[in-house]
């Protein structure tokens, strides 16, 4: 792994929702190597989401900072912000609404090729043609409709999308949740490819631990707008620090009848409390088996627990 390429620093984006404020994300920070996959997951609503979109300035942030190669992207105008977008992209959750069902698969995979002005004529055909092949589809599908295409096809051709300006990161924002099982490791297993061949850098967003622990180096649990835990993938799934990530991870199922019948669940009570009013001190206390009169005061601070292992909890 390189340097730092993101460097995420008390990222805030709060959205006034009647008389009130919505926490989606709050105080959020986070640092992602360059040719790392850095996972992120938590259940819905917790904001992953509205932070993915607001790292690569779909929203603007409420708070905090996000340094890209070492410039702040909220603070990008005209020009700096126009290569930023070329740095970085997002793949989408859901390919049916992501892609316009008005234009043709080369429109739409060209589309960033037209906006920086990188190609034209026969040179824009060859390199959309380069461009479906990677993501395994045909040149021949470029005159055609979104609507022609299953939903797997679909998330490839945005990807393809993606990768058409050559950027060095990419968010995925919950890329196969939308998609049949027999297809996610498929799509999966092509973001890896693509990343060992083109050196790029992933924040894969997710709430399919499985999956996640497949592709990730680095894996991010949040939980109601705040960054409970950060470990290395194998770290965090044999040694989870935070109740609520000890949570998660036991409602994994283990393909072993002996493990899976000694194993304890950790079953969790209530529902998650809205952003709009969050708890005192811990967000997660209101549900917590361990929580403690401490808890309900101050807020645990993100720090490292074990070397490079950081937690937010009380017990540490």
């Amino acid at each position: 792994m390189g340097e730092p390429i993101l460097q995420v620093r008390g990222l805030k984006k709060h959205f006034p929702v009647g008389g009130g404020m919505l926490r989606a994300v709050d105080d959020l920070s986070f640092s992602i190597r360059q040719g790392e996959t850095l996972g992120l997951v938590g259940e819905s609503g917790c904001g992953k989401s509205t932070a993915g979109r607001t790292i690569i300035r779909l929203y603007e942030a409420t708070g905090g900072e996000v340094l890209f190669e070492g410039r702040n992207v909220h603070r990008l105008k005209d020009k700096e912000l126009m290569h930023f977008r070329r740095s970085m992209q997002m793949v989408f959750q859901d390919p049916y609404a992501s892609l316009n069902p008005r234009m043709t698969v080369g429109s739409i995979v060209a589309e960033g090729l037209d906006l920086h002005g990188l190609a034209k004529g026969r040179q824009r055909k060859e390199r959309v043609g380069e461009l479906l092949h990677a993501v395994g589809l045909n040149e021949e599908h470029a005159g055609r409709f979104p609507h022609e295409f299953s939903g797997g096809q679909r998330q490839r051709i945005g990807i393809a999308r993606a990768l058409a300006i050559e950027p060095s990161f990419i968010i995925a924002d919950e890329p196969i949740s939308a998609l049949d099982v027999s297809v996610q490791a498929q799509v999966v297993n092509l973001l890896m490819k693509l990343q060992r061949e083109r050196g790029l850098t992933y924040l894969f967003i997710a709430h399919d631990l499985a999956m996640v622990k497949h592709i990730s180096d680095r894996i991010g649990v949040m939980y109601l707008g705040k960054l409970v835990e950060l470990a290395d993938a194998d770290r965090l799934y044999k040694e989870p620090l935070h109740p609520y990530t000890q949570s998660l991870l036991s409602a994994i199922p283990i393909p072993d009848p002996a493990v899976e019948r000694q194993r304890e669940r950790i079953i969790l009570q209530g529902d998650v409390p809205s952003p709009l009013s969050p708890p005192s001190g811990c967000p997660f206390r209101t549900r917590c088996p361990k929580a403690m009169p401490q808890c309900a005061e101050t807020m645990p601070p993100f720090k490292e627990i074990e070397p490079n292992h950081y937690a937010a909890c009380h017990l540490y």
